[in-house]
């Protein structure tokens, strides 16, 4: 009977598992998926050339590119989280609909049947809705069958690449649709995961231990996040992951071209976004940083002084001083901005990876990209102007005749019977030179007529860059000739120019008074010049713009500028942290806690030994899993938790059945003693019986 007795309780309570492995995980709704609470949350988003921001006030703010007006977003209101595509921008209102602006080539922004949405996101040319229901909602492409989620159930996170589609479940595993030649689809094996983030051709997943799992194109490293630990938030761009620290510093791995893994600097980061070859970074104040394509530095010329000349390329700014010496800021990836030691330098020109300067004694020094021979100017003289390509460098000589070296594939360089040239400019495949009568010839690509510019007469300088040509005429109007996507030849109405520069997207003059106008794309905020005064030279950059002052002194606007002057705002929450006896909470400790809104917190329980965690009781409806000794909170108000612990009865049963094991062993022995001890008694009433 106690034998039975014991082997009862053994099997009610030694078979019983920890709470953390026996079900009742609820994964409750995670980060962007409890966005339909109705308060918005300041966050940034990335697309491949545009970067969007939402304020606490439910407004948004974007800058980048415009071609399909994916940044006109000025009027929106009442938003609650932002996505970004390569082309289109999402917001989702509070009230569960979703508004769009962008590109809708693959039919990505029709999305206005759309309700009950608490979470979106955006990717090459589609677009993705989780609804409150736990379902999910495509448009767009369909390249894989990546559209292919009308069966997804229990969805409380989703995210797009090029190709593929991701959904992260409530059980913490993970679902993907669509294209995956990379691998980056074979995530049904993950588990405990907290958030997912899709690059273009790699999926990325943050466990609840901070841990973080990839799968996908690895080419650039970008899938080498299996060291990295106490991630609370990731991004993944094009080639790159990103990783945010509960410490609020910042990791990336993977593609780092344009410097968009140039983060280890950055702290009080709350949350990250990557775009195509971007990064953006959050803090806590409301502010923003930037690094990669577009962030590179170029503006950086507000400690300059003393400055007769300037030029700019498509990353790098350069500034000649009274001196002779030169000074340059921005993209240094081919050495470009390598100009410290130059001296006697009389004129400066900057193409998108090298940097010319020309000397006094009329010979001519550069540094940088050399991959076409741009830089192989040292055997030039008697050189009185320069002007510099994206991959040609063009030279005038003091007779008037012009040489050429570098990328010839258009015939850009074909200028050896050029005469009577008094200046030169260059474009990304094509040469412009201004003759002595004030008629303009050129060579090269012709792709958008740029090089349509033998009717011009009574020119006084010309400019060149990208695919445009411009021509500043001796009565202050201007010319213009090539691609006008943008508007920017649109010049007609100006008037009293001193001065033209061209940039790739845009057009800007110079007015005799100072003052600066601009026409054509603003990709990067290079627009933001209508305050400047005393100006006496423009350059003009594919994303910034840059004016010499006549004290000498630079302004500069561009990406960089404009993103300094955003502030989302900030929304903080209490997390009130307790536990019951038998345990401590280890992080982030027992108290009250101050978070910015829509951070993940790392919540770490220690029971004592015999106890276990029993689950976590209070506001746990955001509490990743309420039964696991390790898991996370993402703040979305204030909240009050507690962790409460008793007895490992898994510990208990064992210790009853190694009770019950030794109690059955003791009666096994003893009944054997006793069967002995009766069957010699039976002997030797046997043996007596035969005497």
């Amino acid at each position: 009977m106690l034998l039975s007795a014991l082997l009862a309780i053994v099997l009610f309570f030694g078979l019983i598992p920890p709470a953390s492995v026996a079900g009742g995980s609820t994964m409750a709704r995670n980060v962007g998926s409890v966005m339909g609470l109705g308060q918005a949350i300041p966050m940034v988003a990335a697309g491949f050339y545009h970067t969007v921001g939402l304020k606490a006030d439910g407004t948004v703010v974007a800058m980048g590119s415009n071609v399909y007006g994916q940044c006109d977003v000025g009027a929106w209101t009442n938003i609650i989280q932002v996505a970004a595509g390569g082309q289109h921008t999402l917001g989702l209102k509070n009230d569960g609909s979703v508004v769009v602006v962008g590109s809708n080539s693959d039919g990505q922004c029709n999305v206005g049947n759309w309700t009950d949405i608490i979470q979106i996101a955006a990717g090459e040319g589609q677009t993705v809705g989780a609804k409150a229901d736990g379902t999910v909602v495509a448009v767009g492409w369909n390249i894989g069958g990546q559209y292919d989620v009308g069966d997804w159930t229990n969805i409380i996170q989703i995210a797009a690449g090029y190709g593929h589609k991701v959904g992260l479940k409530a059980d913490g595993t993970v679902v993907a649709v669509g294209y995956s030649g990379f691998g980056q689809s074979d995530v049904d094996h993950w588990r405990d995961i907290v958030q997912i983030a899709a690059g273009s051709y790699h999926t990325v997943g943050l466990k609840a231990d901070g841990t973080v799992v990839a799968v996908g194109d690895n080419a650039s490293g970008q899938c080498n996040v299996e060291n990295w630990t106490d991630i609370i938030q990731l991004a993944a761009g094009y080639g790159h992951t990103v990783g945010l620290k509960a410490d609020g510093s910042v990791v990336a791995v993977g593609k780092s071209d344009h410097g968009q893994c140039d983060v280890e600097e950055w702290t009080n980061i709350i949350q990250v976004a990557t775009g195509g070859w971007h990064t953006v970074g959050l803090k806590n104040d409301g502010a923003l940083v930037a690094v990669g394509r577009s962030y590179y530095g170029q503006c950086d010329v507000g400690s300059w002084t003393d400055v007769i000349g300037i030029a700019t390329s498509y990353h790098h700014t350069v500034g000649l001083k009274n001196d002779g010496a030169v000074g340059a800021v921005g993209y240094n990836g081919y050495g470009q901005c390598n100009v410290g030691n130059w001296t006697d330098i009389t004129r400066v020109a900057a193409g998108y990876g090298h940097t010319v300067g020309l000397r006094a004694d009329g010979t001519v020094g550069a540094v940088g990209w050399n991959g076409y021979g741009q830089c192989d100017v040292g055997n030039w003289t008697n050189i009185v102007g320069v002007a510099a390509g994206p991959r040609h460098t063009v030279g005038l000589k003091a007779d008037g005749i012009v040489v050429a070296v570098g990328d010839n594939q258009f015939q850009q360089c074909d200028v050896s019977n050029w005469t009577e040239i008094i200046q030169v400019a260059a474009g990304w495949g094509h040469t412009v030179g201004l003759k002595a009568n004030g008629m303009v010839v050129a060579v090269g690509s012709n792709e958008y007529g740029q090089c349509y510019v033998n009717g011009w007469t009574g020119i006084t300088q010309v400019a060149a860059a990208g695919y445009n040509t411009a021509g500043r005429k001796y009565d202050g109007t201007v010319v213009a000739a090539g691609d006008d996507s943008y508007g920017q030849l649109s010049l007609s109405d100006w008037t009293d120019i001193m001065q033209v520069a061209a940039g790739s997207y845009q057009m800007v003059g110079l007015e005799t008074d100072g003052t600066v106008v601009a026409m054509g794309g603003d990709a990067g905020g290079q627009y933001a010049i209508n305050n400047w005064t005393d100006i006496k030279q423009v350059a003009d950059g594919s994303y910034h713009t840059v004016g010499l002052k006549a004290d000498g002194t630079v302004v500069a606007a561009g990406p960089e500028i404009e993103l300094a002057k955003w502030n989302l705002g900030v929304v903080e929450y209490t997390l009130t942290v307790s536990g019951t006896p038998n345990g401590l909470v280890a992080a982030p400790g027992e108290g009250v806690f101050t978070y910015n809104a829509g951070m993940l917190v790392h919540l770490v329980t220690r029971p004592e030994k015999g106890y276990r965690l029993v689950r976590w009781s209070g506001d746990v409806d955001t509490i990743a899993n309420v039964n696991a000794t390790t898991t996370v909170i993402t703040m979305h108000g204030d909240y009050a938790v507690t962790a409460n612990f008793g007895l490992n009865w898994s510990l208990v049963g064992g210790i009853i059945a190694a009770v019950a094991v030794v109690a059955g062993l003791a009666i096994f022995f003893l009944r054997r003693r006793r069967a002995t001890r009766t069957e010699r008694q039976h002997r030797k009433r046997a043996a007596r019986k035969k005497r």
